[in-house]
């Protein structure tokens, strides 16, 4: 059974910093893209990070460049999303979702879906 358990969600005053964490499980790591999405009250999904794990390419929104570091560890079959510099516009539920890179890579698609983390940045 493929799960995605995603954590490390919280409130933190605008300017701080959060990780986010996306264990994986149930398939094989490495085929995948592992991605970061978010949903902000009142607004589409929003396709904020992802990374192939095959070849470590990964991808940014634009909101995010600069603010936001993905990693992985291949020991842990885990998904890292550091963010920093964090606004309140970054206030969403964040989920990581798996599929492949040509379906996940400037989307908000994914083959497999885990529950949100919520993250809220105060002004």
């Amino acid at each position: 059974e493929v799960q995605l358990q995603a954590s490390g969600g919280g409130l933190v005053q605008a300017g701080g910093s959060l990780r986010l964490s996306c264990a994986a499980s149930g398939f094989t790591f490495d085929d995948y893209t592992i991605g970061w999405f978010r949903v902000a009250p009142g607004s589409e999904r929003e396709g904020v990070s992802c990374i192939r794990r095959s070849d470590g390419s990964t991808y940014y929104a634009d909101s995010v460049k600069g603010r936001f570091t993905i990693s992985s560890d291949n020991a842990k079959n885990s998904v890292y999303l550091q963010m920093n510099s964090l606004k309140p516009e970054d206030t969403a539920i964040y989920y990581c979702a798996a599929g492949p890179w040509d379906v996940m890579y400037g989307s908000v698609a994914g083959d497999y879906w885990g529950q949100g983390t919520q993250v809220t940045v105060s002004s």
